[in-house]
């Protein structure tokens, strides 16, 4: 792949611009965005491309997964050896002055809404609506992530002209209003963005200007409406005041969810991932795994180059979250997994808990995507010192989704895996969500399209080590199906970014952050610790943070503080989210 041949902007080109890409610098300069105004520039449908590369820098990229942290999931062991609880996830974080995350989204909206309105003024050509496609993605994607985060916010269509423009003053805007909003951008985005196979199938083809690997599809604007629609349905049929407020319609969302889900089904241009038989699942998360062609699980990726002469943009994850602890698993994702049985902890006869006898016990007998998402004992790791290097005896449990091996290891920060922010497996989650949402059942004809295609690439086809979800399974083993479904979707989606966000729209926050965040068994005798302390047990398993060192305050902790810089800045008008 050389970047001639693809669309991130090259730095010479875009200087006269002001556009700068991830590829030419590590941060982005916050002021280059408002002065893509001048007339001069904006021509043809070729400004309009440039215009809308800078959107791909707001595609999630590795620190997506680290939103698992917020929740009962992940934990931080990377600085030496400390157990850092997040703030958001134990409920001691503070209102913020200042917040980035609220900062980079309406840049990025008012960045989409400079490439429609130049887009007026530009001849008409095959290129022109594409990107207005593209634009209208991405503000639709800002405006998901900021309504999911601090609920209501205020909506701006169009981009504020100067410090005096009341723009800058607007209220919030009715939540449904602004879903509403979204909805018809990702409509007009899958209305003019090509299907995923009329595009190159990875960085290694050239492609037309615009026309590359990498852009957004039709597929991805469906598949985004289903993640928005299933939130939305969530939030109307599980929240109440102070939350939630107007008239509840959970039934729109939720067949929205459906039918955009069910599109990308159908249309056939996406399937799961494989290829690599028992070792699909981890090899989907690695390079075997890059590229559409290779891999049509992908709907959405954000690139991050070839090799060190061709780097779109840096990331350090492999080292310093996986290797080295910063986003770990905690014990609940060894309770939430399954056994070979299709039971759970409490109800399988080959449950471990308080039985373990070695290292390897939690690893026996169980969903083959909690073995291949874990280190375990044996399993190729990395050091510094090089060579081969094996995971050791530890009383924590790391997680190895995207981990590539020692090179990378070394290699760090110049690792050029991409990051999957969208992809099938995900899609026919939020189809059998939504079904079951919908009529508080599912048929088995449903499952077979959706969850249990998941299984079957889980174990390679093999029902005795992972049977499929039935009806019948449930009722005779005393199941719930929608506990079952929403275990599918966090073993499934684990260390992918989406457990906190789900645990806020199923209303369950209240129950799962309140517990306490425990680790693995600690065998006091015949395992050599190489010299780490003891730790702090709690019914012989690592004690990370015990229930009463956690809050979560129902009135309030469902959506984030407004920062109150935003609302000084506003003259007031924004007013704060209730009880902050």
């Amino acid at each position: 792949m050389r970047l001639n041949k693809i669309f991130i902007i090259n730095c010479i080109a875009v200087a006269a611009v002001w556009l700068i890409s991830p590829g030419c610098t590590k941060q982005l300069d916050l002021n280059t965005r408002t002065v893509i105004t001048d007339p001069v520039f904006w021509k043809d449908s070729s400004d309009l491309i440039v215009g809308t590369n800078y959107l791909y820098t707001s595609i999630p990229d590795f620190n997506t997964p680290l939103d698992d942290r917020y929740s009962d999931l992940a934990i931080n062991l990377s600085s030496s050896g400390a157990f850092n609880l997040n703030p958001v996830s134990d409920g001691s974080r503070p209102i913020p002055s200042f917040d980035g995350q609220w900062n980079n989204l309406y840049t990025f909206i008012r960045a989409a809404n400079n490439v429609i309105e130049k887009a007026a003024g530009i001849p008409d050509g095959p290129m022109k609506s594409n990107c207005i496609g593209q634009a209208r993605f991405f503000r639709a994607f800002a405006y998901f992530r900021l309504v999911r985060t601090y609920g209501a916010v205020p909506y701006l269509a169009k981009t504020i002209n100067g410090s005096t423009d009341p723009a800058l003053y607007t209220p919030r805007t009715n939540r449904e209003a602004i879903v509403d909003s979204i909805y018809a951008d990702l409509d007009f985005a899958a209305s003019v963005c090509p299907q995923a196979d009329k595009l190159p199938g990875s960085t290694a083809t050239a492609g037309q200007p615009g026309r590359e690997y990498g852009r957004v599809t039709r597929s991805a604007a469906l598949a985004l409406k289903s993640r928005v629609a299933l939130y939305e349905g969530s939030w109307h049929k599980f929240h109440g005041a102070p939350q939630f407020t107007g008239t509840k319609d959970p039934a729109k969302h939720f067949t929205i969810a459906r039918d955009a889900a069910l599109l990308v089904m159908n249309e056939g241009k996406h399937s799961l991932f494989t290829k690599d038989g028992a070792l699909s699942y981890q090899n989907l998360f690695r390079y075997p795994g890059e590229g559409y062609t290779n891999n049509r699980e992908n709907i959405l990726v954000r690139l991050y180059g070839k090799d060190i002469s061709n780097v779109i943009a840096s990331q350090s994850y492999m080292r310093t979250q996986l290797s080295d602890g910063g986003n770990s698993a905690s014990r609940t994702f060894h309770l939430l997994s399954l056994y070979a049985d299709g039971l759970p902890a409490g109800k399988s006869s080959l449950d471990s808990n308080g039985k373990e006898t070695s290292l390897l016990t939690d690893y026996r007998n169980r969903d083959p995507r909690f073995v291949l998402t874990s280190f375990k004992l044996g399993d190729p790791a990395a050091s510094i010192s090089g060579g081969n290097p094996t995971y050791g005896n530890t009383y924590h449990y790391h997680q190895q989704k995207y981990w590539t091996g020692q090179a990378d290891f070394l290699a760090s920060p110049n690792i050029f895996l991409d990051f999957i922010a969208i992809r099938y497996g995900e899609v026919l989650l939020n189809y059998a969500e939504a079904v079951y949402e919908l009529n508080n059942s599912i048929s088995d004809a449903d499952l077979n399209i959706s969850v249990n295609l998941l299984r079957n690439r889980a174990t390679n086809n093999d029902i005795t080590k992972l049977p499929l979800l039935t009806n019948a399974f449930v009722t005779a083993n005393g199941l719930d199906m929608q506990t079952e479904l929403r275990r599918e979707r966090s073993v499934e989606l684990a260390f992918e970014g989406f457990r906190y966000w789900d645990l806020l729209r199923w209303k369950t926050a209240e129950t799962e952050l309140l517990k306490p965040v425990l680790g693995r068994k600690y065998f006091s005798s015949g395992v050599n610790y190489g010299g780490a302390t003891r730790p702090t047990l709690q019914n012989g398993y690592v004690l990370y943070q015990a229930a009463d060192k956690r809050t979560f305050n129902v009135t309030r902790d469902y959506l984030w503080p407004i920062p109150t810089a935003q609302i000084g800045l506003s003259n007031n008008t924004l007013t704060q989210n209730p009880n902050w």
